[in-house]
């Protein structure tokens, strides 16, 4: 089955030390899509622009242009490329019950994953407003749940890399970032280790990759 490609280069709209950005652009190496990346200035709000405003009226990364199919949000995006891209569906399976697991876990990385280790990251590196202990707290809930799970299985549903661990893995991979070293979790260690050796893969950018 012939993988279909974009009529001219997808545009990426993020922003480096995004998590959610890193999962767009992920899956877009993953599926050797041509893309153009422009980087959108947080910092300095231009999210928050009258003329980002109208890529994502909710001023935020990432979004992608498809040739004029403009996608915001890093679940949302992951979903339309794999069913866009990948006939095959090996990343977004179509079997009711994987695709319902899948589901699943793009939850957790938009709940547990973001209040936790996602946040704990945001009060760190940038000063973000939150309670660091309930975003330990949430953290440690999560590596104990996911450390369980991929303690008896490669990926986080079936045999196979997915959407789903794509989704979750970003904000795990940086952890350190916030003050929550992996250094007991050799289960999600060795899973973050599987997802880097992907084809095409390249590791989420943190600044403490190696207080694992």
């Amino acid at each position: 089955m012939t993988q279909p490609t974009p009529q001219k280069p997808i545009m990426l709209y993020g922003f480096k030390l995004s998590g959610h950005s890193h999962r767009a652009e992920s899956m877009l190496r993953l599926l050797q899509l041509p893309y153009e990346y422009r980087e959108v200035n947080l910092r300095g709000g231009e999210q928050k622009s009258e003329t980002f405003l109208k890529l994502n009226p909710f001023g935020t990364v990432p979004v992608i242009d498809d040739n004029g199919t403009v996608i915001a949000d890093s679940a949302a995006i992951l979903v339309y490329l794999a069913t866009t891209y990948e006939p095959a569906r090996r990343w977004l399976p179509r079997e009711a019950a994987q695709a319902a697991q899948v589901q699943r876990w793009l939850s957790v990385a938009q709940g547990p994953v973001y209040n936790g280790p996602a946040m704990a990251r945001m009060v760190k590196l940038f000063g973000a407003p939150a309670d660091y202990e309930r975003c330990k707290a949430i953290a440690s809930s999560l590596f104990s749940v996911l450390e369980n799970h991929l303690a008896s299985e490669d990926f986080l549903v079936g045999e196979r890399p997915t959407i789903a661990d794509v989704a979750v893995y970003s904000y795990i991979a940086v952890s350190a970032d916030g003050g929550l070293p992996l250094s007991d979790y050799g289960a999600i260690r060795s899973w973050v280790a599987r997802l880097e050796a992907l084809p095409h893969f390249e590791p989420m950018p943190g600044s403490d990759r190696n207080a694992v």
